[in-house]
């Protein structure tokens, strides 16, 4: 299917994660699960789009074939098309199945605030996109060759290969490290995420994860590896979320993982603000 609009992209399951979860952080996105023999979704499709094109970007529309997509399909039960969701903050807040008329469609989004932007807003200035964190290291490899005796660019190349999940070879130049290096707090924070990272290997996507904790809200294994990808994404408070209900839900689970897994985080977010208010709240569920 071709986009009717930049903001219309057809989802898929090795990408979703990426295009649907973290960017619905940013920016609502809408995931159309349809099918080229449904007739309601002939009907709704086009709507949709209409809206999207028109909201210039107040939403994202993530177009599922479900005969193409089987397993991501699966993963959210669809039982019938069209179905649709709303996705913000890469969480799953509201959604319908069967074609609603434009004029409840409209309902549906200003319900959840979903607004139009401006042309203007579009044409403004972006920001610069953060570095690409292969290019990143490709950058820092040059720099700690031609300057050899700096160990800081170790430790600036082993944080940007972290990015890149190249966890062995992080590790070896942590390592390697002097003793004051070492104890820098952005090394301290890069062990500690390193302990995450070991923890992903063979671990389920987020939406399988999201799928189990929605069908069984009591299954702490999935919340831990949940919490886990979120704060390896970026996205700590969400991570810390995951850590706290497990906490609330079982203390001692696996020998007191949940307490484990939120000190861990600790270690690893800048944020003193936000690490000071789930401290509080890890110990109003403790105490």
């Amino acid at each position: 299917m071709t986009p009717a609009s930049p903001h219309v992209f057809d989802a898929s399951l090795p990408t979703f994660e990426q295009d649907v979860l973290l960017k619905s952080k940013d920016v609502p996105v809408l995931l159309d699960f349809w099918a080229t023999w449904c007739g309601p979704c002939k009907t709704l499709g086009p709507v949709l789009e209409k809206l999207a094109a028109e909201f210039n970007g107040g939403f994202l529309l993530a177009k599922v074939d479900v005969d193409k997509e089987q397993q991501l399909a699966g993963y959210f039960q669809i039982k019938s098309v069209p179905t649709v969701m709303l996705v913000k903050g890469g969480q799953i807040v509201d959604g319908f199945p069967g074609a609603l008329p434009e004029g409840q469609l409209r309902e549906f989004l200003k319900h959840h605030g979903v607004e139009a932007r401006a042309a203007a807003e579009e044409a403004a200035p972006e920001a610069a996109p953060p570095a690409d964190p292969h290019e990143e290291v490709v950058r820092l490899r040059a720099l700690t060759l031609a300057e050899p005796d700096k160990d800081e660019h170790r430790l600036d190349l082993a944080l940007a290969l972290l990015g890149t999940g190249a966890v062995a070879e992080a590790e070896q130049l942590l390592d390697a490290l002097p003793a004051n290096l070492a104890q820098d707090d952005r090394a301290l924070r890069a062990r500690a995420r390193l302990g995450f990272a070991a923890l992903l290997k063979d671990a389920p996507p987020a939406p399988v994860l999201e799928a189990a904790i929605a069908a069984d809200p009591g299954d702490l294994r999935a919340r831990h590896l949940l919490g886990v990808r979120l704060i390896v994404a970026g996205d700590a408070a969400a991570a810390m979320d995951q850590f706290l209900e497990m906490l609330r839900r079982d203390r001692g689970f696996e020998d007191g993982l949940p307490r484990k897994a939120l000190i861990d985080a600790f270690r690893v977010v800048e944020d003193e603000d936000l690490v000071g208010d789930y401290r509080r709240k890890m110990a109003s569920v403790l105490f």
